[in-house]
């Protein structure tokens, strides 16, 4: 099997549209391709999709290619407009059509900050600094159908409003590295403490989220997009505690975290059908078979092994944990009270 290829963050683009832009408008054209110097020392280059100039100021344009990754920007125009600003003002940044701006504390910029990440303002910043002779720049990013695109991630929950954040920490993306999935949940636990929540619902799923909500009556924004990533989440909440936690998911994921499992994915953990000699097992091949075959017990020990391996987890961190066991339909079949 070929190896999957790796792609660049929407940060990497739009450094190095920053960079073609930067040097058009100190009047040594548009690089292209263009070339940047990545956090860890590597130097891609980038084709240029779109190029425009005017009075004062220069634009670039970049498809992000995000390689064999199922990444949601894959494909997407990253527009960088480099204008000449006033002397002494530095470098500015700004949120163009298709790039959001920060609404709740919380993430690592200023509320009112359009969403261009720390680590991807350095990028732009050493890209610049590499052909323009004056920093006093302001700094425009843009992608196209940004809007539409942001709606297919978890921004609005996290007070991002506008459109897409501009992301990466290495300017690479690895294929199915899952690394953005968990660092929106760590900012989702981040907005939750930042202002002040004192319960939030983690669910593996559309529906166990619907059945959570339904009982508390809480938004989207209480709501952390778990997954199959209940570890990752439970470690960083150890650190950062919400007071109470409702972790609800369907019973054959619930039953793996009952029986110690951190990351629930089907392909990367599997029910131990062996270790549940307390039950009638018979032929069953999934969770839902074995709670058809004993009912409320199964589901009720399930809920109290999820409850266990979750506190287990939080390691004496003040976040009391509720657990909901649901059916694929969204039915609860078993609900154990915080703890």
């Amino acid at each position: 099997m070929s190896e999957l290829r790796r792609g660049w963050t929407t940060g990497a683009c739009a450094a190095a549209a920053a960079k073609a832009a930067a040097s058009a408008l100190s009047g040594g054209g548009f690089l292209d391709p263009v070339s940047i110097t990545l956090p860890k020392g590597e130097t891609p280059a980038f084709a240029l999709a779109e190029t425009s100039a005017g009075e004062g100021w220069a634009e670039a344009g970049i498809i992000k290619d995000a390689g064999d990754d199922p990444d949601v920007t894959h494909g997407a125009l990253i527009l960088t407009r480099v204008a000449q600003g006033a002397p002494g003002q530095g470098l500015r940044f700004f949120a163009g059509k298709g790039v959001g701006t920060v609404t709740k504390p919380g993430l690592p910029l200023a509320v009112g900050e359009p969403a261009i990440n720390p680590v991807p303002r350095l990028m732009i910043d050493q890209a610049i600094a590499d052909v323009s002779d004056t920093m006093d720049l302001d700094v425009t990013v843009s992608v196209r159908d940004g809007e539409e695109l942001a709606k297919k991630t978890w921004n609005r929950r996290l007070g991002i409003v506008g459109g897409l954040s501009i992301l990466g920490t290495t300017g690479i993306v690895r294929p199915f590295s899952c690394a953005a999935w968990i660092a929106s949940i760590h900012r989702g636990i981040d907005v939750a403490v930042a202002t002040g929540r004192d319960h939030v619902i983690a669910a593996t799923g559309s529906t166990s989220e619907a059945t959570a909500r339904g009982i508390y009556k809480l938004s989207q924004e209480d709501c952390l997009d778990m997954g199959d990533f209940v570890g990752g989440m439970l470690k960083y909440m150890r650190r950062h505690p919400v007071a109470r936690l409702t972790l609800a998911g369907g019973i054959g994921k619930l039953t793996k975290l009952a029986q110690g499992a951190r990351d629930l994915h089907s392909g990367r953990s599997q029910v131990d059908f062996t270790a549940l000699s307390d039950f009638d097992v018979g032929e069953a091949v999934t969770a839902a078979e074995v709670y058809e075959r004993n009912g409320a017990a199964f589901a009720d020990w399930v809920a109290e092994g999820a409850q266990r391996e979750a506190l287990a987890m939080l390691d004496g961190a003040p976040v009391q944990v509720e657990i909901i066991v649901i059916d694929r339909a969204g039915n609860i079949l078993s609900r154990r009270d915080f703890a």
